[in-house]
């Protein structure tokens, strides 16, 4: 009995070690997250925050990939002023552009 609660205590220290680590890495994706709406609120107007967020329901890994760039042009210090609707929206023509336009036709 003594080797069958020794197993038992050992799975349930390793249960445990994962439980929190994965608590850890939960609050750090949190925190990161908290971060970059931070420096949206900072690098956007409300109007573009606005369209951001509603693109984000439709295509949320964009909309991340956007934020990405967004946030990479502002630590290169090439955005002077906070982005506008107008600029977001030259912005996501710009991107959307770039994506491959498959089409089949049939004969």
């Amino acid at each position: 009995m003594s080797e069958i609660e020794e197993l038992r205590r050992r799975r349930m220290q390793e249960l445990q070690q994962r439980a929190a680590e994965s608590e850890s890495q939960e609050q750090m994706r949190q925190e990161l997250e908290v971060q970059k709406k931070r420096l949206m609120l900072q690098l956007l107007t409300p109007k573009a925050r606005s369209r951001l967020a509603n693109l984000r329901l439709t295509k949320p890994e964009f909309v991340e990939q956007i934020e990405l760039q967004l946030i990479q042009l502002a630590q290169m210090g090439r955005i002077q002023s906070k982005i506008t609707d107008e600029q977001l929206k030259e912005l996501l023509r710009k991107l959307s552009s770039k994506k491959r336009d498959i089409n089949i036709t049939r004969k």
